[in-house]
This record gives C-alpha cells, structure tokens and sequence, in this order.
C-alpha cells in the first residue's frame, strides 16, 4: 500500500515536473506566400518558455534544403527566444517544411512548420484595393457565396496590400463554425499584397436559403474587433434534385414572376417606397416558396400565401427604406427558395435611387 502511494506521488512529480516545463509558439505555422525561385526565403519562429529555464539542444530540419539558427544559451523562464529557418527555394511549387525543435524541457520535440510557394518570378498581386480594412487596402469587403449545393467547399479569396507603415500579420477573426480561412503570408510587410482565403463548409449550414455573418480582418492575432475590419459573408445553400426522374419533373411547380426586378425609381423626399411583384405557378403540382429573405438591411417584404397550387397567383409586396439602405454594402435584393427544380433559387433585384 505504501509503496503505491510513493509511485503516485512520484507520477504526480514528474507530471507537474513535464508541465511546468513549456514551450509555446506565437505562430507554428508561417506562410511564406510567393517565393522567387532560387531565392532562398528565411522565416523567424518567436517561442516563449512558459515552463522552467531550459536550453535548447537542437533543432532539425526536414531535408538538406534547409538550415536553422537557434540560441545556444540558457532560457529563463518566461523569456522568449527565437528560432530562424532558411529554405533555399530551388524546386518550384508548393512546399511545407518542418523544424523539430529539441530542449531539455522535454524528451520530445516542438515542431514548427513553414510553407509558401516557389514561382519562376514573384509578382505582386494586382488588384483594385478600393476598400479600407484596418491598415489594409482589399479588393472587396463583401463575400457571397451563390448557389452552393450540400456537400459543396467553395472558396472566395480576399485580395489586399499593407498601406500602413508597419509590417502586419493579418488574421481573419470570429470564423463561425461553417467558415475557415487561412492568410498568405503570415506577415505582410507596408506595401506588400497577400490573400485571405475564405472555405465555406456546406454540411455545417444549419438550412436552405440564405446565412449571413460577418468576420473581421485583424492586423494581429488578438486585434480588437471593430466596424472598419468588418467583412460580410453570405452563402446561398439550395436544395437538390439530383434524384428526381423525368416524370417527376414534367409534373413540378414552375414559378413564374411578372418581372425578376423591381424599379423603384427615386426616393426623393421620401423615407421608404414600395412596389409588387405578381408570382404565379403556371406548373402542374402545388409550388412552396419555402423561405424567403433579404442580402441585405433596409427592406421588408411580405407575400399573401406561400403555397399555389397549379394557376393560383400570389402578390409579393417589397418596401425600400431610404436610411438603412444608405449604408447597406451589397445590392437590395429578395432571395426566395422553392420546390421548382428548374429555379430552386429565384432573386428579385430591387431598383432605387
């Protein structure tokens, strides 16, 4: 009995010992972005030891393409030190290299990663930056992704340049669960471009029709979130009707509407205008406008019934309010999801001045 207590306690030791005992990395992983060939590409890795002072034993590379440089001396608790990789960039392509970083602080290593592209010449990207996000000048500050299917992963890119003065790492903030991105390069330095790449996960949309979010754009990790580094996300998941035969279709709704846009005209001293949109099922089974929604604030819609059978009519009445509209990013638009498998998606552009 003794001597299982004395062994726990021991365990307990070296397990407190083994936490104590940290590494941590601000970034593991460091995109390089575009690299000219045969340009050799350095990147600085800053760790901090969260855990007692340590030395750093060594550090291995991945392949003979690649040297490192890392502090010989004692580490003192809570210092931050520094590990620099080099990679010679003499094959062209994509790469992704790691760097085992050996301490006394553990029989295992911490590894870091570094990864980029080798191009034959590298350009900077360009683009038309009209938008302002924090430091940075974007070529959009609105994403939408249309007509996705279940299953989908479509990708929309977020082209930008620093035009500030300090070097930035820009991170995209406040991801919600459907949506990932990653940043290239990991640090921008002023006057340089580099890209947010936005994946949208369709298995993870909660239903059909239209979801909308917003992330920022952060000039750091852990950078204030604010209205100016604001980007809107929307996405548009329609249903399937991969699986429906000829017979079926040739019996379906089909929707049919007196005009697919609505001119409004001018709002002149008026805070809000408003028009209708007739809708008609000139199909042979009962059509079901199953949701309908706005890509944007500053309209209200209402529709008498959302179920017509074969030849009945329904009357979609749109109003445009003047002031939320002002600041509206994207295009007024109605967006009304259906069982016609020919328009599961039908879009109203809205007209107004």
């Amino acid at each position: 009995m003794k001597s299982n207590i004395i062994l726990a306690s021991l365990a307990l030791m070296v397990s407190a010992n083994a936490a104590a005992q940290r590494i941590s990395a601000k970034n593991e992983i460091i995109d390089c972005g575009a690299v000219g060939y045969e340009n050799p590409v350095t990147v600085r890795f800053e760790l901090r030891n969260k855990g007692n002072d340590m030395t750093v034993t060594n550090v291995r590379t991945a392949c003979g393409c690649m040297t490192a440089e890392y502090p010989r001396g004692n580490v003192a608790r809570g210092d931050s030190f520094y590990v620099a990789a080099t990679y010679d960039a003499r094959q062209l392509g994509h790469f992704e290299k790691e760097v085992a970083v050996y301490t006394t602080a553990s029989d295992r290593p911490f590894y870091l990663k570094m990864r980029g592209v080798v191009v034959a010449e590298a350009v900077e990207k360009v683009a038309d930056y009209k938008f302002t996000v924090g430091s940075l000048q974007t070529d959009k500050n609105d994403i939408e992704f249309d007509d996705v299917n279940r299953g989908d992963n479509p990708v929309q890119r977020i082209y930008f340049r620093n035009a500030g003065d300090k070097a930035v790492t820009p991170v995209v903030m406040h991801l919600p669960r459907y949506l990932s991105a990653n940043v290239s390069p990991t640090t921008v330095q002023p006057g340089r471009t580099g890209v947010a790449t936005i994946t949208l996960d369709t298995e993870k949309l909660r239903g059909f029709g239209l979801t909308r979010s917003s992330v920022y754009l952060g000039m750091f990790p852990g950078d204030k979130v604010s209205a100016d580094k604001e980007i809107t996300v929307s996405a548009v998941l329609l249903p399937g009707f991969d699986n429906m035969s000829e017979t079926q279709k040739l019996e379906a709704p089909v929707i049919q509407l007196s005009s697919g846009s609505l001119d409004l005209g001018e709002f002149g001293e008026k805070a809000s205008k408003s028009g209708v949109i007739q809708i008609e099922n000139v199909g042979k089974s009962t059509l079901d406008i199953r949701s309908m929604q706005m890509f944007t604030d500053g309209l209200k819609v209402s529709l008498n019934k959302t179920k017509l059978r074969p030849g009945d009519t329904a009357k979609l009445k749109i109003t445009a309010y003047k002031k939320l509209l002002k600041t509206a990013r994207s295009k007024p638009r109605v967006l009304m999801i259906t069982n016609d498998p020919d328009r599961p998606k039908v879009v109203v552009d809205i007209n107004v001045k």
